[in-house]
């Protein structure tokens, strides 16, 4: 699964770690949802999309039919 992740957190001007202390997981775990190395709970996904201001999961997490 791609994201935007990456995109708009820097568009908001937050850190990595910024992030994962606003949705309550670790530095590491944003970084594998940046580089699509993890795919994130419903809730997680949620959660950070509303921290980055976006109306639906959609904006933020790019689903394909291979994930």
């Amino acid at each position: 699964m791609e994201t935007k992740i990456r995109q708009f957190r820097q568009e908001k001007g937050i850190t990595q770690q910024q992030l994962a202390d606003l949705v309550g997981v670790t530095r590491q775990t944003i970084n594998a949802l940046e580089n699509a190395r993890y795919n994130p709970s419903l809730l997680l996904a949620y959660h950070i999309t509303n921290i980055l201001g976006k109306d639906a999961i959609e904006d933020v997490f790019i689903f394909s039919d291979d994930d």
